[in-house]
């Protein structure tokens, strides 16, 4: 049986984060690190860094529909990053950390705006979400050093800090969604 696999490209903060959440998940086939909506071709981790490009720091999963929905990922995402937040998660601040979805076709946006519509009613955040929509147009994959960076630094002080507690929150909140290890 051939699976049919569906993309969603996320912008939530540092894509070393979002990407060791995401590839917990049952289903998620693949996730990749990269730079969307920016005006530079092929940019480069430092040229983004400089906030000069446009791009954010984003991942590109890849997923089976028939295992996690797209709804379900972004439920995830909108409650392991902060999408009340302009340019910024936590210490990391910039418009490369900014929160947005950049979704590949019409119902990808319907469904965003679905999921936002229901997460401020329930007033999972006290701010407003103010997380961006945009089409997809350019993703471009980051340097090689990126992509496992978690699995590869698990005692950087960064993953450390940061990243180890998004997981314990993931594991904590969505256990039914998590891979068996």
């Amino acid at each position: 049986m051939i699976k049919s696999l569906e993309t969603a490209v996320l912008a939530g903060g540092c894509f070393w984060c979002m990407e060791a959440v995401f590839l917990r998940l049952k289903g998620v086939e693949k996730v990749e690190s990269g730079y969307c909506g920016g005006s530079v071709k092929n940019p480069s981790y430092k040229e983004v860094c400089t906030g000069k490009t446009g791009h954010a720091e984003s991942v590109r999963i890849t997923f089976d529909p028939a295992v996690i929905s797209y709804k379900q990922i972004l439920r995830i995402f909108f409650t392991l990053h902060d999408p009340t937040s302009l340019n910024r998660q936590g210490n990391d601040v910039g418009s490369q950390y900014r929160s947005e979805i950049f979704y590949v076709n019409k119902k990808q946006k319907e469904t965003a705006e679905q999921v936002i519509k229901e997460i401020t009613q329930e007033k999972l955040w006290d701010k407003p979400i103010i997380t961006v929509l945009e089409p997809l147009k350019e993703f471009y994959i980051a340097e090689a050093y990126h992509k496992d960076y978690y699995k590869k630094n698990p005692l950087n002080p960064y993953c450390f800090i940061v990243i180890r507690p998004k997981i314990a929150k993931l594991r904590k909140e969505y256990s039914d969604f998590l891979k068996k290890d």
